[in-house]
């Protein structure tokens, strides 16, 4: 909807969606359901005046899932005002900002909180409260922000899927800073153009946005103390990045690359009680996107994508792409109803672990969408510590959106 004035506009726009799952393994926990039904409700108002300089974005967010409780929840992903004056344009509020420009995994994303309950594929994000300066020049854009408040990473409750044996305790996080959730980060990143050739430099220092999962609350059994729950450690992190992407034809060249000096949660041993450290390491991921134009005589667009996880940590280390090796396709109809596939699997070269994934979508006429996901996991080895706890989670969506 929209409603316009002499110098004022207003869009309306909501999203009702209902969305199956359907876990076709027996689950590894006795309490987790099978399969699940949610709907959810995203409404999004955006008001301009003064010829667009000025704007106001509101967005909130809420999900009702019948099967796990942790994944119902509300969130509010943009509330936040937008003003230019000349090459300087200001936002402040609760925002999202993406960073990145490889598929699978986008490793200098960082502003913003996974919603894990969401989605694995850490898509979705959770609202952050920024206040963001960005400097137009001709050679690009100087971003700055300051960020007030840490948002917690949400996890599935302990009817849900896609969790490891023991639930997070989201109640009960560690953080290595006094001031915990009110600990302000900062973010610094020039984002550039040179021809054919698009490249981001960044550095954050603040809070992590993926926290170390410590077992915690043990109780005794015959085996020794036995760790009853998972609690979140978020230390802080100084993150240096780079982003980069090349243009040319059907060509795309994509890179990113990160150094990054965290804290980690020592566990207590013999002796000696917890304490953290500092650990340093560089990751990186980068590969290429071919797209075919006009595929077999049609209008249909077809694109090869090859993409290469690097993490200097390697076995040893808590990421789950480490030297994996990314293989997918994505095909656009440029149909009337805007049918999309894309599909790919990714193969851990350590472990020989495989990751398979495949989604699509196409619109019911001028306001419905369907989509279709799956998400599969074939010959998990156990000392790939990610996806075994998850390995019977298997699982197909179905979702149908109503747009109004």
């Amino acid at each position: 909807a929209q409603r316009a004035g002499q110098d004022f506009a207003l869009r309306e726009a909501t999203d009702l969606s209902l969305e199956g799952r359907y876990f076709h393994q027996e689950a590894l926990q006795p309490v987790q359901t099978d399969a699940s039904v949610s709907l959810a409700l995203q409404r999004e108002w955006y008001a301009e005046w003064n010829r667009g300089d000025h704007s106001i974005t509101a967005t909130p967010f809420l999900r009702k899932d019948w099967a796990d409780d942790e994944r119902s929840h509300a969130d509010l992903r943009e509330l936040h005002w937008q003003g230019i004056f000349g090459p300087l344009e200001v936002r402040a509020g609760v925002s999202r900002v993406f960073w990145g420009k490889t598929e699978l995994l986008h490793l200098v994303d960082i502003i913003n909180q996974d919603d894990a309950v969401e989605n694995l594929d850490g898509e979705d994000k959770l609202g952050q409260p920024m206040l963001r300066l960005n400097w137009v020049t001709g050679l690009g854009s100087l971003q700055t922000y300051v960020l007030p408040y840490f948002r917690e990473r949400t996890y599935p409750g302990v009817e849900g899927r896609l969790r490891a044996p023991l639930v997070v305790n989201t109640d009960a996080p560690i953080y290595e800073d006094a001031d915990e959730e009110n600990h302000i980060d900062y973010a610094l990143r020039f984002q550039g153009y040179l021809g054919a050739f698009d490249y981001g430099l960044a550095w954050f220092i603040g809070t992590h946005r993926d926290p170390q999962l410590v077992a915690a609350e043990f109780v005794a059994t015959p085996e020794g103390p036995q760790p009853t729950e998972l609690r979140p450690f978020y230390g802080q992190l100084d993150q240096l990045s780079l982003d980069a992407q090349y243009t040319r034809g059907g060509w795309l060249l994509k890179l990113e690359a990160v150094h990054r000096d965290q804290s980690v949660l020592q566990p207590a041993a013999p002796g000696n009680p917890p304490r953290i450290v500092s650990e340093r390491y560089a990751a990186a991921t980068g590969g290429f996107e071919y797209t075919a134009y006009g595929v077999f005589d049609t209008t249909a667009d077809l694109g090869l994508l090859l993409e290469y996880q690097w993490d200097e940590r390697g076995r040893d280390g808590p990421s789950a792409f480490q030297n994996d090796l990314f293989l997918g396709t994505r095909l656009s109809a440029n149909d009337v109803a805007g049918s999309t596939l894309l599909a790919g699997i990714v193969g851990d070269l350590d472990h020989g672990s495989a990751f398979v994934n495949l989604e699509a979508s196409r619109r019911l006429g001028g306001s419905m969408l369907l989509s279709i996901e799956y998400r599969g996991f074939t010959n998990i080895a156990t000392e790939d510590v990610n996806f075994f706890p998850i390995r019977r989670d298997d699982y197909l969506q179905l979702e149908l959106s109503r747009y109004f």
